[in-house]
């Protein structure tokens, strides 16, 4: 018999969502969290209890919170996102104030009225890989403008 056959229903979602490295953040029409995993917790540095029902403002650097308060209304108003199907680079924040890159998918999740009810993002932190990408552009800039100085 199979550990699997011990997790019917929805407890084998229930522990991959628990024990995943991705964090997974629900929030619902307003914008205020409503699910924290421990992925979570470990990426943006906040427990759970003390972000669940506060507003995703939390995670939200302040100079993008405009632009990102805009589409998130539009897309809870009219259940449409450019974003579907799509993974999104973008910087957060951590409890410390530092900012991380972030890199997700979101899925709209539908009320029991059939409008969009709220929000899931499953997000990974790309940090380290967003600052290699931009030491090589530097580096790479650099040795352009060496060589057009050399040839030049």
């Amino acid at each position: 018999m199979s550990g699997f056959d011990d997790l019917a229903g929805g407890a084998l979602e229930a522990a991959i969502v628990a024990r995943t490295d991705h964090a997974v953040i629900v929030a619902d029409a307003e914008g205020a969290i409503r699910f924290w995993n421990p992925a979570a917790e470990a990426m943006f540095g906040r427990p759970r209890d003390e972000v669940l029902g506060r507003s995703l403002d939390l995670i939200v650097p302040e100079k993008l919170r405009r632009r990102h308060w805009d589409g998130y209304r539009h897309v809870m108003a009219t259940g449409d996102s450019e974003y579907a199907g799509r993974t999104l680079a973008v910087p957060a924040m951590r409890a410390d104030g530092t900012r991380i890159s972030v890199e997700f998918t979101v899925t709209l999740l539908p009320g029991a009225d059939g409008e969009v009810a709220g929000i899931a993002a499953i997000m990974r932190d790309v940090t380290a890989q967003w600052e290699e990408r931009r030491t090589l552009n530097r580096r790479l800039a650099e040795a352009e403008r060496a060589l057009a100085d050399r040839d030049g």
